[in-house]
Protein backbone atom coordinates (compact mmCIF):
# COMPACT_ATOMS: atom_id res chain seq x y z
CA UNK A 1 0.00 0.00 0.00
CA UNK A 2 2.77 2.63 0.78
CA UNK A 3 5.44 0.95 -1.77
CA UNK A 4 7.03 3.11 -3.84
CA UNK A 5 7.63 2.53 -7.56
CA UNK A 6 10.20 0.02 -8.09
CA UNK A 7 10.70 -0.82 -4.12
CA UNK A 8 12.35 -4.59 -4.07
CA UNK A 9 9.67 -7.34 -2.66
CA UNK A 10 12.23 -9.72 -1.17
CA UNK A 11 16.18 -9.65 -0.71
CA UNK A 12 16.42 -11.37 -4.30
CA UNK A 13 15.00 -8.28 -5.36
CA UNK A 14 17.26 -5.92 -3.93
CA UNK A 15 20.27 -7.28 -5.25
CA UNK A 16 19.25 -7.03 -8.54
CA UNK A 17 18.26 -3.50 -7.98
CA UNK A 18 21.72 -2.46 -6.57
CA UNK A 19 23.56 -4.48 -8.92
CA UNK A 20 25.46 -1.69 -10.40
CA UNK A 21 25.71 0.35 -7.17
CA UNK A 22 28.79 0.75 -4.48
CA UNK A 23 26.99 2.37 -1.53
CA UNK A 24 23.36 3.17 -0.31
CA UNK A 25 22.33 6.85 1.35
CA UNK A 26 19.59 5.67 4.42
CA UNK A 27 18.26 8.26 7.01
CA UNK A 28 15.49 7.92 10.05
CA UNK A 29 13.78 10.57 11.19
CA UNK A 30 13.83 12.40 15.06
CA UNK A 31 11.42 13.71 17.24
CA UNK A 32 12.09 17.37 15.39
CA UNK A 33 11.15 16.05 12.18
CA UNK A 34 14.92 15.94 10.56
CA UNK A 35 16.39 13.27 8.62
CA UNK A 36 19.40 11.27 10.08
CA UNK A 37 21.49 9.49 7.96
CA UNK A 38 24.48 8.08 6.50
CA UNK A 39 26.33 6.41 3.36
CA UNK A 40 26.70 2.58 3.89
CA UNK A 41 28.58 -0.01 1.64
CA UNK A 42 26.65 -1.98 -0.46
CA UNK A 43 28.18 -5.56 1.86
CA UNK A 44 26.97 -3.60 5.14
CA UNK A 45 23.29 -2.13 3.58
CA UNK A 46 22.88 -5.88 2.68
CA UNK A 47 23.84 -7.20 5.96
CA UNK A 48 21.32 -5.08 7.91
CA UNK A 49 18.31 -5.70 5.56
CA UNK A 50 18.63 -9.40 5.47
CA UNK A 51 18.58 -9.43 9.56
CA UNK A 52 17.36 -7.13 12.17
CA UNK A 53 18.92 -3.66 11.14
CA UNK A 54 22.22 -2.04 12.22
CA UNK A 55 23.31 -0.03 15.05
CA UNK A 56 22.42 3.56 15.58
CA UNK A 57 23.60 6.27 17.98
CA UNK A 58 20.69 6.47 20.48
CA UNK A 59 21.89 10.42 20.47
CA UNK A 60 19.51 11.50 17.67
CA UNK A 61 16.79 10.50 20.63
CA UNK A 62 18.72 12.72 23.46
CA UNK A 63 19.65 16.13 21.81
CA UNK A 64 18.20 18.88 19.93
CA UNK A 65 17.14 20.31 16.46
CA UNK A 66 21.18 21.84 16.92
CA UNK A 67 22.53 18.43 18.42
CA UNK A 68 22.41 19.83 21.77
CA UNK A 69 21.65 17.45 24.60
CA UNK A 70 18.67 18.31 26.35
CA UNK A 71 18.83 19.69 29.49
CA UNK A 72 17.56 17.38 31.41
CA UNK A 73 18.20 13.71 31.01
CA UNK A 74 15.51 11.71 29.25
CA UNK A 75 14.42 7.66 28.65
CA UNK A 76 15.81 6.81 25.43
CA UNK A 77 19.81 8.21 25.27
CA UNK A 78 21.36 9.29 28.31
CA UNK A 79 24.49 9.04 30.49
CA UNK A 80 23.29 6.20 32.51
CA UNK A 81 22.82 3.68 29.44
CA UNK A 82 26.10 5.61 27.62
CA UNK A 83 24.27 7.13 24.92
CA UNK A 84 23.77 3.24 23.45
CA UNK A 85 22.99 1.95 19.91
CA UNK A 86 19.68 1.40 18.88
CA UNK A 87 18.48 -0.85 15.83
CA UNK A 88 17.52 1.38 12.77
CA UNK A 89 15.64 -1.57 10.39
CA UNK A 90 15.54 -0.54 7.02
CA UNK A 91 12.03 -0.27 5.22
CA UNK A 92 12.72 -1.23 1.30
CA UNK A 93 9.21 -0.49 0.43
CA UNK A 94 10.69 3.02 0.63
CA UNK A 95 13.07 3.06 -2.11
CA UNK A 96 14.15 5.89 -4.27
CA UNK A 97 17.03 7.20 -6.15
CA UNK A 98 18.47 11.09 -5.31
CA UNK A 99 18.48 12.33 -8.57
CA UNK A 100 21.16 15.33 -7.83
CA UNK A 101 23.15 12.78 -6.42
CA UNK A 102 24.18 10.66 -8.84
CA UNK A 103 20.89 8.51 -8.51
CA UNK A 104 22.24 6.77 -5.65
CA UNK A 105 19.90 4.97 -4.08
CA UNK A 106 17.66 5.93 -0.94
CA UNK A 107 16.28 4.22 1.84
CA UNK A 108 14.15 4.97 5.23
CA UNK A 109 14.77 3.08 8.64
CA UNK A 110 12.33 3.03 11.38
CA UNK A 111 14.00 2.33 14.99
CA UNK A 112 13.48 -0.65 17.64
CA UNK A 113 14.99 -1.04 21.11
CA UNK A 114 17.84 -3.45 20.99
CA UNK A 115 16.44 -5.35 24.03
CA UNK A 116 12.75 -5.99 23.12
CA UNK A 117 13.22 -5.49 19.18
CA UNK A 118 9.99 -3.36 19.64
CA UNK A 119 9.50 -0.06 17.57
CA UNK A 120 11.28 2.84 19.66
CA UNK A 121 8.61 4.66 21.72
CA UNK A 122 9.08 7.97 19.87
CA UNK A 123 10.63 7.15 16.83
CA UNK A 124 8.16 8.89 14.45
CA UNK A 125 7.53 6.28 11.79
CA UNK A 126 7.07 3.43 14.28
CA UNK A 127 4.47 6.02 16.55
CA UNK A 128 2.50 6.59 12.92
CA UNK A 129 2.59 2.73 11.99
CA UNK A 130 0.85 2.05 15.03
CA UNK A 131 -1.23 4.64 15.02
CA UNK A 132 -2.51 3.19 11.80
CA UNK A 133 -2.93 -0.17 13.03
CA UNK A 134 -5.67 1.23 14.90
CA UNK A 135 -7.83 1.74 11.40
CA UNK A 136 -6.90 -1.83 10.41
CA UNK A 137 -8.85 -2.95 12.98
CA UNK A 138 -11.71 -1.84 11.28
CA UNK A 139 -10.31 -2.73 7.90
CA UNK A 140 -9.79 0.53 7.02
CA UNK A 141 -6.77 2.50 5.86
CA UNK A 142 -6.09 5.78 6.37
CA UNK A 143 -5.39 8.48 3.82
CA UNK A 144 -3.48 11.87 3.60
CA UNK A 145 -2.63 15.45 1.70
CA UNK A 146 -0.10 17.66 3.11
CA UNK A 147 0.07 21.03 2.08
CA UNK A 148 2.93 23.07 2.32
CA UNK A 149 3.60 27.01 2.69
CA UNK A 150 7.51 28.17 2.88
CA UNK A 151 9.32 31.44 2.28
CA UNK A 152 12.75 31.00 -0.30
CA UNK A 153 15.70 33.23 1.02
CA UNK A 154 18.18 34.44 -1.88
CA UNK A 155 20.71 33.17 0.67
CA UNK A 156 23.27 30.47 2.01
CA UNK A 157 23.87 29.01 5.49
CA UNK A 158 27.15 30.77 5.03
CA UNK A 159 25.44 34.18 4.33
CA UNK A 160 22.76 33.80 6.65
CA UNK A 161 25.45 32.53 9.18
CA UNK A 162 27.69 35.74 8.44
CA UNK A 163 24.34 38.43 8.90
CA UNK A 164 23.45 37.05 12.24
CA UNK A 165 20.23 35.59 10.52
CA UNK A 166 18.90 39.07 10.33
CA UNK A 167 18.44 41.32 7.22
CA UNK A 168 17.53 38.26 4.70
CA UNK A 169 17.16 38.70 1.36
CA UNK A 170 13.78 37.52 0.19
CA UNK A 171 13.50 35.66 -3.55
CA UNK A 172 11.52 38.05 -4.87
CA UNK A 173 9.54 40.78 -3.41
CA UNK A 174 6.20 42.00 -2.83
CA UNK A 175 2.70 39.63 -2.02
CA UNK A 176 1.99 37.51 -5.01
CA UNK A 177 -0.35 34.92 -4.44
CA UNK A 178 -0.78 32.74 -7.42
CA UNK A 179 0.91 34.78 -9.23
CA UNK A 180 2.06 33.16 -12.98
CA UNK A 181 4.45 36.46 -13.25
CA UNK A 182 6.43 35.75 -10.34
CA UNK A 183 7.28 32.54 -11.67
CA UNK A 184 9.21 33.40 -14.85
CA UNK A 185 11.86 34.54 -11.91
CA UNK A 186 14.15 31.76 -10.77
CA UNK A 187 12.08 29.42 -12.75
CA UNK A 188 14.35 26.96 -13.15
CA UNK A 189 14.21 26.32 -9.49
CA UNK A 190 10.48 26.53 -9.44
CA UNK A 191 10.45 23.77 -11.95
CA UNK A 192 12.69 21.81 -10.55
CA UNK A 193 10.86 21.22 -6.96
CA UNK A 194 8.47 20.20 -9.34
CA UNK A 195 10.10 17.80 -11.19
CA UNK A 196 12.99 16.18 -8.92
CA UNK A 197 10.01 15.63 -6.13
CA UNK A 198 8.27 13.66 -8.96
CA UNK A 199 11.72 11.93 -9.67
CA UNK A 200 12.25 11.17 -6.11
CA UNK A 201 8.35 9.27 -6.45
CA UNK A 202 7.10 12.59 -4.26
CA UNK A 203 4.08 13.31 -6.27
CA UNK A 204 2.55 16.88 -6.48
CA UNK A 205 -1.04 17.86 -6.69
CA UNK A 206 -0.33 21.68 -6.87
CA UNK A 207 2.68 24.27 -7.04
CA UNK A 208 2.05 27.81 -7.12
CA UNK A 209 3.17 31.03 -5.22
CA UNK A 210 1.58 32.54 -1.97
CA UNK A 211 0.87 35.21 -0.71
CA UNK A 212 4.65 36.81 0.66
CA UNK A 213 7.56 38.10 -0.69
CA UNK A 214 9.30 34.40 -1.74
CA UNK A 215 6.73 32.01 -0.47
CA UNK A 216 5.36 29.07 -2.59
CA UNK A 217 2.65 26.63 -1.68
CA UNK A 218 3.15 22.80 -2.41
CA UNK A 219 0.22 20.10 -2.20
CA UNK A 220 1.69 16.95 -2.02
CA UNK A 221 -0.76 14.38 -3.50
CA UNK A 222 -3.02 12.19 -1.31
CA UNK A 223 -1.83 9.28 -0.84
CA UNK A 224 -1.51 6.40 2.04
CA UNK A 225 -0.89 7.94 5.34
CA UNK A 226 2.81 6.29 5.97
CA UNK A 227 3.67 6.95 2.49
CA UNK A 228 2.12 10.83 2.81
CA UNK A 229 4.19 11.17 6.19
CA UNK A 230 7.38 10.23 4.02
CA UNK A 231 6.53 12.31 1.05
CA UNK A 232 6.71 15.30 3.50
CA UNK A 233 9.75 14.58 5.24
CA UNK A 234 11.20 14.36 1.88
CA UNK A 235 9.63 17.01 0.30
CA UNK A 236 11.65 19.39 2.85
CA UNK A 237 14.70 17.12 1.61
CA UNK A 238 14.27 17.97 -1.77
CA UNK A 239 13.18 21.74 -1.74
CA UNK A 240 16.40 22.43 0.79
CA UNK A 241 18.78 20.41 -1.34
CA UNK A 242 17.26 21.72 -4.55
CA UNK A 243 17.43 25.20 -3.20
CA UNK A 244 21.50 24.85 -2.45
CA UNK A 245 21.90 23.81 -5.91
CA UNK A 246 20.64 27.25 -7.13
CA UNK A 247 21.68 29.36 -4.16
CA UNK A 248 18.23 29.42 -2.41
CA UNK A 249 17.04 28.59 1.19
CA UNK A 250 13.57 27.81 1.63
CA UNK A 251 12.42 27.78 4.89
CA UNK A 252 9.48 26.02 6.86
CA UNK A 253 9.67 28.17 9.86
CA UNK A 254 6.47 28.86 11.31
CA UNK A 255 6.76 32.47 11.51
CA UNK A 256 9.65 33.86 9.53
CA UNK A 257 8.33 37.79 9.54
CA UNK A 258 6.20 39.25 12.35
CA UNK A 259 4.21 40.94 10.40
CA UNK A 260 3.48 38.54 7.31
CA UNK A 261 1.16 35.63 7.08
CA UNK A 262 3.07 32.54 8.59
CA UNK A 263 3.89 29.25 7.12
CA UNK A 264 0.87 26.54 7.23
CA UNK A 265 1.25 22.67 7.09
CA UNK A 266 -1.97 21.89 6.14
CA UNK A 267 -3.15 18.39 6.98
CA UNK A 268 -6.18 16.63 4.79
CA UNK A 269 -7.56 13.08 6.29
CA UNK A 270 -10.20 10.82 5.08
CA UNK A 271 -10.62 6.54 5.69
CA UNK A 272 -11.35 4.36 3.31
CA UNK A 273 -12.32 0.77 3.46
CA UNK A 274 -10.77 -1.93 1.69
CA UNK A 275 -12.51 -1.58 -0.99
CA UNK A 276 -11.15 1.90 -1.43
CA UNK A 277 -14.56 3.24 -0.64
CA UNK A 278 -14.35 6.78 1.30
CA UNK A 279 -15.46 5.78 4.59
CA UNK A 280 -16.77 9.63 5.67
CA UNK A 281 -18.60 9.50 1.91
CA UNK A 282 -22.55 9.53 2.47
CA UNK A 283 -24.21 7.11 0.33
CA UNK A 284 -26.22 7.97 -2.97
CA UNK A 285 -29.23 7.43 -1.85
CA UNK A 286 -28.70 10.43 1.00
CA UNK A 287 -26.89 12.98 -1.73
CA UNK A 288 -30.18 15.09 -2.28
CA UNK A 289 -31.39 15.63 1.32
CA UNK A 290 -28.40 14.76 3.70
CA UNK A 291 -27.73 13.03 6.63
CA UNK A 292 -30.95 12.79 8.61
CA UNK A 293 -29.44 12.48 11.93
CA UNK A 294 -26.43 14.65 11.38
CA UNK A 295 -25.85 16.72 14.16
CA UNK A 296 -25.46 19.72 12.80
CA UNK A 297 -25.86 21.19 8.71
CA UNK A 298 -22.70 21.38 8.47
CA UNK A 299 -21.96 17.67 8.55
CA UNK A 300 -25.02 16.86 6.95
CA UNK A 301 -23.23 15.79 3.73
CA UNK A 302 -20.66 13.69 5.50
CA UNK A 303 -21.41 10.29 7.06
CA UNK A 304 -21.72 8.89 11.12
CA UNK A 305 -18.18 7.85 11.04
CA UNK A 306 -17.12 11.44 9.72
CA UNK A 307 -18.74 13.20 12.06
CA UNK A 308 -17.61 10.88 15.12
CA UNK A 309 -14.07 11.45 13.96
CA UNK A 310 -13.99 14.78 13.45
CA UNK A 311 -16.11 14.83 17.33
CA UNK A 312 -12.58 13.34 18.58
CA UNK A 313 -10.53 15.39 17.00
CA UNK A 314 -12.13 17.83 18.49
CA UNK A 315 -12.79 16.43 22.19
CA UNK A 316 -8.65 15.73 22.47
CA UNK A 317 -7.13 18.91 20.29
CA UNK A 318 -5.99 20.70 23.19
CA UNK A 319 -3.93 17.84 24.77
CA UNK A 320 -2.28 17.21 21.52
CA UNK A 321 -0.56 20.70 19.84
CA UNK A 322 2.38 20.15 20.39
CA UNK A 323 2.54 17.35 17.91
CA UNK A 324 0.85 19.84 15.84
CA UNK A 325 2.91 23.18 16.65
CA UNK A 326 6.27 21.63 17.83
CA UNK A 327 8.34 24.65 18.04
CA UNK A 328 8.59 28.21 19.78
CA UNK A 329 8.13 29.87 17.25
CA UNK A 330 5.27 28.47 15.50
CA UNK A 331 2.79 29.83 18.27
CA UNK A 332 3.53 33.16 16.79
CA UNK A 333 1.86 32.07 13.82
CA UNK A 334 -1.36 31.27 15.79
CA UNK A 335 -0.91 34.28 17.92
CA UNK A 336 -3.61 36.72 16.29
CA UNK A 337 -3.48 33.88 13.21
CA UNK A 338 -7.38 34.50 12.65
CA UNK A 339 -6.06 37.75 10.72
CA UNK A 340 -3.71 35.47 8.30
CA UNK A 341 -6.32 32.52 8.42
CA UNK A 342 -4.44 30.40 11.24
CA UNK A 343 -6.92 29.30 13.31
CA UNK A 344 -6.15 28.87 17.38
CA UNK A 345 -9.18 27.44 18.74
CA UNK A 346 -11.22 24.25 18.75
CA UNK A 347 -13.36 25.32 15.86
CA UNK A 348 -15.07 23.18 12.93
CA UNK A 349 -17.25 24.08 9.58
CA UNK A 350 -18.13 23.36 6.43
CA UNK A 351 -15.66 24.81 3.90
CA UNK A 352 -14.56 27.50 6.19
CA UNK A 353 -10.89 28.51 6.29
CA UNK A 354 -11.46 30.37 9.66
CA UNK A 355 -12.01 27.17 11.37
CA UNK A 356 -9.44 24.78 13.08
CA UNK A 357 -10.81 21.87 11.45
CA UNK A 358 -12.39 22.56 7.48
CA UNK A 359 -15.05 20.28 6.60
CA UNK A 360 -15.06 19.38 2.73
CA UNK A 361 -17.63 17.42 1.44
CA UNK A 362 -20.62 17.64 -1.13
CA UNK A 363 -22.18 19.96 -2.42
CA UNK A 364 -18.33 21.40 -3.10
CA UNK A 365 -17.25 18.22 -3.84
CA UNK A 366 -17.95 14.90 -4.62
CA UNK A 367 -18.63 12.25 -2.20
CA UNK A 368 -15.57 10.03 -2.94
CA UNK A 369 -13.42 13.45 -1.62
CA UNK A 370 -15.06 13.95 1.32
CA UNK A 371 -12.81 14.76 4.28
CA UNK A 372 -11.64 17.32 6.68
CA UNK A 373 -9.04 19.50 6.20
CA UNK A 374 -6.77 20.56 9.70
CA UNK A 375 -5.57 23.71 9.52
CA UNK A 376 -3.01 24.22 13.24
CA UNK A 377 -0.31 22.83 11.83
CA UNK A 378 2.59 24.87 10.62
CA UNK A 379 5.24 24.05 7.71
CA UNK A 380 7.20 23.33 11.07
CA UNK A 381 5.79 20.58 12.21
CA UNK A 382 7.11 16.49 12.07
CA UNK A 383 4.55 15.22 9.59
CA UNK A 384 4.91 11.52 11.06
CA UNK A 385 3.64 12.88 15.15
CA UNK A 386 0.76 15.35 13.58
CA UNK A 387 -0.49 12.38 11.60
CA UNK A 388 -0.57 10.16 14.39
CA UNK A 389 -2.22 12.63 16.30
CA UNK A 390 -4.77 13.05 14.18
CA UNK A 391 -5.52 9.75 13.11
CA UNK A 392 -5.25 8.88 16.99
CA UNK A 393 -7.73 11.16 18.11
CA UNK A 394 -10.37 10.70 15.28
CA UNK A 395 -10.22 7.17 15.61
CA UNK A 396 -11.07 7.27 19.26
CA UNK A 397 -13.87 9.63 18.44
CA UNK A 398 -15.45 6.74 16.60
CA UNK A 399 -14.57 3.99 19.20
CA UNK A 400 -16.31 5.96 21.60
CA UNK A 401 -18.96 7.77 19.51
CA UNK A 402 -18.26 10.95 20.23
CA UNK A 403 -20.73 13.95 20.34
CA UNK A 404 -19.56 17.03 18.73
CA UNK A 405 -18.91 19.09 21.73
CA UNK A 406 -19.67 22.36 19.94
CA UNK A 407 -21.45 24.07 17.38
CA UNK A 408 -20.12 24.74 13.96
CA UNK A 409 -17.94 28.54 14.02
CA UNK A 410 -20.83 30.14 12.08
CA UNK A 411 -23.05 30.06 15.14
CA UNK A 412 -20.55 31.63 17.45
CA UNK A 413 -20.51 35.46 16.90
CA UNK A 414 -21.98 39.19 18.37
CA UNK A 415 -25.41 38.83 16.83
CA UNK A 416 -29.37 37.60 17.60
CA UNK A 417 -29.16 33.82 18.41
CA UNK A 418 -25.25 33.16 18.11
CA UNK A 419 -23.22 31.48 21.06
CA UNK A 420 -20.90 34.24 22.27
CA UNK A 421 -17.45 34.07 21.03
CA UNK A 422 -15.76 34.64 24.90
CA UNK A 423 -17.40 30.59 24.89
CA UNK A 424 -15.14 29.28 21.84
CA UNK A 425 -11.90 27.01 23.64
CA UNK A 426 -8.99 28.47 22.79
CA UNK A 427 -5.83 26.33 22.21
CA UNK A 428 -2.48 27.22 23.67
CA UNK A 429 -0.07 30.44 23.14
CA UNK A 430 2.75 29.40 23.93
CA UNK A 431 4.89 25.68 23.46
CA UNK A 432 5.15 26.33 27.24
CA UNK A 433 2.13 25.76 27.61
CA UNK A 434 0.69 23.21 25.19
CA UNK A 435 3.43 21.63 26.51
CA UNK A 436 2.08 21.43 29.80
CA UNK A 437 -1.52 21.15 28.92
CA UNK A 438 0.01 17.72 26.79
CA UNK A 439 1.54 16.60 30.04
CA UNK A 440 -0.69 16.60 32.81
CA UNK A 441 -2.58 13.95 34.23
CA UNK A 442 -5.02 12.24 32.78
CA UNK A 443 -4.53 14.12 29.33
CA UNK A 444 -6.18 12.35 26.06
CA UNK A 445 -2.72 12.31 24.55
CA UNK A 446 -1.74 10.08 27.50
CA UNK A 447 -4.42 8.10 26.68
CA UNK A 448 -3.98 7.57 22.82
CA UNK A 449 -0.10 7.82 22.70
CA UNK A 450 0.94 6.63 26.29
CA UNK A 451 2.71 8.10 29.14
CA UNK A 452 6.46 6.55 27.67
CA UNK A 453 6.00 8.74 24.68
CA UNK A 454 4.34 11.40 26.60
CA UNK A 455 7.21 12.15 28.96
CA UNK A 456 9.52 11.89 26.39
CA UNK A 457 8.32 13.74 23.51
CA UNK A 458 7.33 16.32 26.19
CA UNK A 459 10.67 16.60 27.78
CA UNK A 460 12.23 17.49 24.40
CA UNK A 461 9.43 20.09 24.27
CA UNK A 462 10.15 21.48 28.06
CA UNK A 463 13.78 21.77 26.61
CA UNK A 464 12.92 23.80 24.17
CA UNK A 465 11.00 26.01 26.49
CA UNK A 466 14.03 26.29 28.84
CA UNK A 467 16.41 27.43 26.10
CA UNK A 468 13.83 30.16 24.85
CA UNK A 469 13.42 31.40 28.49
CA UNK A 470 17.53 31.60 28.66
CA UNK A 471 17.40 33.56 25.14
CA UNK A 472 17.87 37.39 24.84
CA UNK A 473 16.71 38.57 22.03
CA UNK A 474 16.80 41.83 19.68
CA UNK A 475 12.95 42.71 20.58
CA UNK A 476 14.11 42.70 24.22
CA UNK A 477 17.29 44.81 23.39
CA UNK A 478 15.31 47.59 21.60
CA UNK A 479 12.79 47.62 23.59
CA UNK A 480 14.64 48.09 26.63
CA UNK A 481 18.15 48.76 26.65
CA UNK A 482 18.13 52.92 26.90
CA UNK A 483 14.44 53.03 28.67
CA UNK A 484 14.32 50.53 31.22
Amino acid sequence: MTATTGAPKSLDDLQVLLKDDNKIKVAGVDVDGVLRGKFMSKSKFLSAASSDGFGFCSVIFGWDIHDGLYSRELLISNKANGYRDILAKIDLSTYRRIPWENNVPFFLVSFYDPDTLKPLSVCPRGTLSKALSQAGEYNWNCIAGVEYEYFQFSETAHTVAEKGFTNLTPLTPGMHGYSLLRTNLNSEYFNDLFDVSNAMGIEIEGHHTETGPGVFETALAYTYALRMADNAQLFKFVAKSVGMQNGIMPSFMAKPWGNLPGCSGHVHVSLRDRSGKNVFALPEYELKTGRANAAYQDTKFMSQEGEWFLAGILDGLTDVVPLLVPTINGYKRLVGGETFWAPNAVTYGYDSRAASIRIISPPSVPPSATRLEIRVPGADMNPYFTLSAIFKLGLRGIALKLALPSPPITQYGDGPGLKPKSEVVRLATSLEGATKQMMRPGSVAREVFGDEFVDHYGGTREHEVFLWNQAVTNWEVERYLELA
